[in-house]
């Protein structure tokens, strides 16, 4: 069965929206954070999501067949026709929470990824290969500080249980597919969310457990249109910073 053109482009649009956020997001923590090689591997995670994104969002554009790249898509688009999930726009907080947040999320992205390697289209399957690689050193990583963080002083264990409790409602976001993802499953490319989801559940209570932390009970039902522009007022600030120079500078090149 071959994938509608329309939903094949939402879908990579969402799928390249959570990264170029996410991205973002981690960007902020250059030069700030807590010891010189957590700065670099921080804003190094960042750069291999933004080139996921970039890919993402160029291949999304030729689908489209509209003429726009991956910049068009990330600077000339408002906030409303972004198509992430809430989860990867909050704020970046202390560093517990950038921390829980990114674990959170590369749990879920190294499981998907790992999926769409087998998938029915080409290019995306190709990206996916790339990607995978990426997102297993980012578990590590981020599973890695929850650890130690979870596991280690009274004042670090308290942030991160504060921080999986506050971020625990948007979980839910990641696996409640909309009308793309169920066309992408019926064509071949994307996997069940449900599949999805009991593979993340595993690895999560696992380094949860060992960092002792209490997972939370109640996961909020996303609110309707998840993908179809309901965003948090923190997208919009982000945005308004990230698009400034291309949306004051249309048609400039550099």
């Amino acid at each position: 069965m071959s994938a509608d053109p329309v939903l094949l482009f939402d879908y990579l649009l969402g799928l390249g929206d959570d990264r170029l956020v996410l991205g973002n997001r981690l960007s902020e923590w250059c030069a700030h954070g807590p010891i010189l090689e957590e700065d670099i591997a921080v804003t190094n995670m960042a750069l291999d999501l933004l080139g996921q994104a970039s890919t993402l969002l160029n291949l999304a554009g030729q689908v489209e067949g509209k003429g726009r790249d991956a910049d068009a898509l990330a600077y000339l688009r408002d906030e409303i026709a972004f198509r992430n999930v809430r989860l990867v726009e909050l704020p970046i907080g202390d560093f517990g929470f950038t921390i829980a947040r990114q674990f959170l999320f590369d749990v879920y992205s190294f499981h998907l990824m790992d999926t769409l390697q087998a998938c029915s289209h080409t290019g995306l399957a190709a990206l996916a290969g790339k990607c995978v690689k990426e997102d297993r050193y980012h578990v590590r990583h981020s599973g890695e500080w929850v650890i130690r963080l979870g596991d280690g002083t009274e004042e670090s264990h308290g942030r991160m249980q504060h921080a999986m409790d506050k971020l625990w409602p948007y979980v839910g976001e990641l696996f409640q597919p909309d009308a793309a993802d169920v066309a992408m499953t019926a064509a071949g490319i994307s996997p069940e969310l449900s599949t999805l989801r009991g593979q993340w559940q595993l690895v999560v209570q696992d380094v949860m457990g060992r960092a002792t932390l209490m997972v939370p009970a109640v996961v909020t039902a996303p609110p309707p249109g998840i993908r179809r522009g309901s965003h948090t007022e923190h997208l919009g600030h982000m945005l308004a910073e990230m698009q400034i120079v291309a949306r004051s500078h249309p048609g400039a090149k550099w």
